[in-house]
């Protein structure tokens, strides 16, 4: 008979349930608040994770752990040759799977990617402007991104969300704009607080729109209704997105308040970077490395241990509103959103 894995469970009782696996470190865009125009070292391939490599993985983490879902990210996701190939391989293992893209190739792709099994995809999405685009990602490439969220939507990536990150002085009067745009193409829309994991260590909190500052916006032209923080999958606690549906309409607008409300009290989330580092919090200052337990021959069991050790040290919170607080030293498309 079958057993249910032990759950994989933090010194807080925190139940750790769903998986970022980064399956690249490079990117197609340079955008400004993430990396500097030349780009970044990327990791030389033969540090990176094989395909072979992230299945097995990911099947330790399902048989052993109880990890339920299974988001891909980078850097680019799907910059990852044969992408649909290990889609497809994840998927058997019964994972719910997801993906976030900057939508760029997604045209291409969208339609081989459910067929493998995908179900959901985050577009990050900052600005509806072509030259405004131009200067925050330093690439011309704003009608491949609506031709991916098109498409997606088409080949039934549902729901489709938009992924828009507020910064004052760069986007901050296209905020209703966006939501209008989401609304009239049926997709959802995610307002995540601008956190500190730059390269260039530029973050600068003035400029985040905090979830406040955001609200207010909005309300000033719509009347905005609570929706229900309903529950994940048993023992996954919430979804980090706190919902409003926009009075006598089904748009529904979400806003991750990382910064300002954080929900390190009910997170469920661990990381996996593209070169096999767990990692315990998207801000955590240490890191376990999976990559040299298998390549040195770790069986199942040695490695299980290793990611519930990890997990064993996870802290409270990420106290980015402490006064101690220390950035993590890998940037965002180094660890994976």
């Amino acid at each position: 008979m079958h057993t249910a894995p032990a759950p994989l469970v933090d010194r807080f009782g925190r139940v750790h349930t769903d998986l970022r696996v980064s399956l690249t470190d490079r990117c197609n865009l340079r955008c400004t608040y993430c990396m500097p125009a030349e780009g970044l070292a990327w990791l030389p391939r033969a540090e990176v994770l094989t395909d072979e490599e992230i299945v097995r993985l990911v099947r330790v983490g399902v048989e052993r752990l109880g990890i339920g879902s299974v988001r891909l990210t980078g850097g680019e996701p799907l910059l990852r040759r044969g992408l649909p190939g290990l889609v497809a391989r994840l998927t058997a293992l019964g994972v719910e799977l997801s993906l976030t893209t900057n939508g760029i190739g997604l045209a291409r792709m969208a339609g081989e990617l459910r067929a493998a099994g995908l179900r959901r995809v985050n577009v990050s999405l900052d600005t509806l402007r072509r030259e405004r685009y131009q200067e925050i990602t330093r690439r011309d490439r704003i009608a491949d991104v609506f031709a991916g969220l098109a498409a997606a939507r088409e080949a039934g990536l549902a729901p489709v969300k938009i992924n828009t990150v507020p910064v004052r002085g760069v986007n901050d009067e296209e905020l209703l704009d966006l939501v209008g745009f989401a609304a009239a193409h049926g997709y959802l829309i995610r307002f995540i607080e601008s956190m500190p994991l730059d390269a260039q260590g530029a973050w600068d909190r003035s400029a985040m729109i905090t979830a406040d500052e955001l609200l207010g916006v909005l309300g000033s032209r719509w009347e905005l209704v609570p929706v229900a923080r309903e529950p994940l999958a048993a023992g996954r606690g919430t979804p980090p997105a706190e919902e409003w549906r926009i009075a006598g309409t089904d748009t529904v607008v979400g806003v991750i308040a990382s910064v300002t409300r954080p929900f390190c009290g009910t997170c469920d989330r661990v990381r996996l970077t593209a070169d096999g580092q767990l990692r315990n919090c998207l801000f955590a200052t240490e890191e376990s490395d999976l990559r040299a337990l298998l390549r040195g021959g770790a069986g199942d069991a040695e490695i299980e241990r290793a990611w519930r050790g990890a997990i064993g040290r996870k802290g409270p919170g990420h106290e980015i509103n402490s006064a101690g607080f220390r950035r993590p030293e890998r940037p965002m498309s180094a660890i994976g959103g």
